[in-house]
């Protein structure tokens, strides 16, 4: 089987392609929405710990965790520290049922793949990826979001032309939305001859 890592800064369309993928037949693991699950079970008694005053009825209240990660950006480096053990759990699990299916590809969407040292864990890693101006224009139109707060989560993350080195692919989501989707399918044609190792090396 084939481990294949799907990634995009915020407001890149990596949704958009995991969407694609889905409606391919192909499996995909969302590890954004993973954190979600985590945020409402098992994270959140410990992000209460790290984060005292960040959840509310026993889940975690995200504008409160961001308010105060916002005060303290520090505090993401222990929020990471919690969460990302848990999701690489979830997407053990989640390639092990693929496995068992006899999938003969999965996908693991992960926003910060390149932050995390993801792209050592999978077989090929496809980037969504635009302009900033189409990026900013996207995300701004988002209900809550600021520049300021944009610009934070941005600092977060890898530049986006050092992510277009690292990757195996790149689809360009700026084009019309036929355009990109068409360039997806060509990759998915090239990954159907990749040599599958990922699985075997890492998750098995």
């Amino acid at each position: 089987m084939l481990v294949v890592g799907l990634t995009g800064s915020i407001g890149m369309g990596k949704s958009t392609l995991a969407g694609h993928l889905r409606a391919r037949g192909i499996a995909v693991c969302d590890a954004d929405a993973e954190v979600h699950k985590l945020y409402v079970s098992a994270a959140a008694p410990l992000i209460e710990a790290a984060f005292p005053g960040a959840t509310a009825g026993g889940v975690v209240d995200r504008q409160k965790l961001s308010a105060l990660l916002a005060r303290d950006p520090s505090g993401f480096q222990r929020l990471e520290a919690i969460v990302h053990p848990l999701v690489r759990q979830a997407e053990r699990d989640f390639l092990h049922r693929e496995h068992g299916k006899r999938a003969k590809l999965a996908v693991l969407e992960i926003p910060l793949l390149f932050e995390t040292g993801g792209e050592k864990l999978v077989d090929a890693v496809i980037l969504a990826s635009t302009t900033d101006a189409v990026r900013r224009a996207r995300v701004l139109e988002r209900p809550g979001m600021t520049p300021e707060k944009l610009d934070l989560i941005i600092s977060r993350q890898l530049p986006e032309p050092a992510k277009r080195a690292k990757a195996d692919f790149v689809v360009d989501t700026g084009l019309p939305l036929a355009e990109s989707l068409a360039a997806l399918d060509a990759i998915l044609d090239k990954l159907s001859t990749r040599p599958a190792s990922a699985f075997a090396r890492h998750w098995a």
